[in-house]
């Protein structure tokens, strides 16, 4: 079912401010024209927001769940490259890796070690960032960057991931300076972890920043950065 046009148009204008915003961020940081992949998060809207935000031209969208993202990667065939953010359960690889081309949250060996099998088995090769938790925050999962460089060379045990990168996310309630802090953490170790890298591994990519952060994220090197409820302020989307 179409959207309503008003919900429509809001939606189209959400979409824009937010390209103008880091298209800013660019310039400010003396980044101007280098890429920043958007990724559209669509956790808690329904299908024909989704849609809509296809057809205004986003075609990375990403979920936290595995089983949204499967029910939406039915509902959306076609040209959407999906990307799961979020946390995901070693019995959901299977599954998820039939429709995400891109898996943010590597966040641990055993989980590496079941993309690996699963990818294998299934003929494709997913991207693959290894999540990192710069903020230090127990809830948040990921890798401590004292981890990663005895993990790092053992990224060669798995041949079928594209190993592309680092995943971060900033500290809930932290300030401007904190977050700014914590990315500028996940670059330099990016920077750091280059030299270790196995043949046919290069961390070329830093997905960091969200809705309220990505600015700050951008300015320490963000390649890719995940935007949920700032798409969505001022939509009405139980008319949707």
């Amino acid at each position: 079912m179409p959207l309503l046009p008003d919900i429509a148009e809001k939606l189209q204008h959400n979409l824009h401010c937010i390209q103008q915003r880091l298209e800013q961020a660019l310039r400010q940081a003396g980044r101007s024209g280098q890429p920043v992949l958007l990724v559209a998060v669509t956790k808690y809207v329904p299908e024909e927001v989704a849609a809509e935000l296809v057809r205004l031209g986003c075609r990375h969208l990403g979920e936290s769940r595995p089983q949204q993202l499967w029910r939406k990667a039915e509902a959306l065939p076609g040209e959407v490259v999906w990307h799961q953010v979020g946390h995901l359960q070693r019995n959901k690889v299977r599954r998820t890796l039939r429709y995400a081309r891109w898996i943010h949250s590597g966040d641990r060996w055993p989980l590496l070690q079941t993309l690996q099998q699963e990818a294998q088995a299934a003929g494709v090769r997913p991207k693959v960032l290894l999540q990192v938790n710069i903020s230090g925050e127990e809830a948040k999962g990921g890798f401590r960057p004292e981890e990663l460089p005895q993990i790092v060379p053992r990224l060669e045990e798995l041949p079928d991931l594209e190993i592309c990168g680092l995943m971060g996310m900033s500290g809930l309630g932290a300030s401007p300076e904190e977050k700014s802090r914590q990315f500028g953490l996940l670059r330099g170790l990016r920077n750091q972890l280059q030299p270790l890298c196995p043949p046919g591994v290069e961390l070329r990519e830093l997905s960091m920043g969200m809705s309220d952060d990505f600015p700050l994220a951008v300015a320490q090197g963000a390649t890719i950065v995940r935007i949920g409820s700032a798409l969505y302020e001022g939509l009405d989307l139980e008319r949707s």
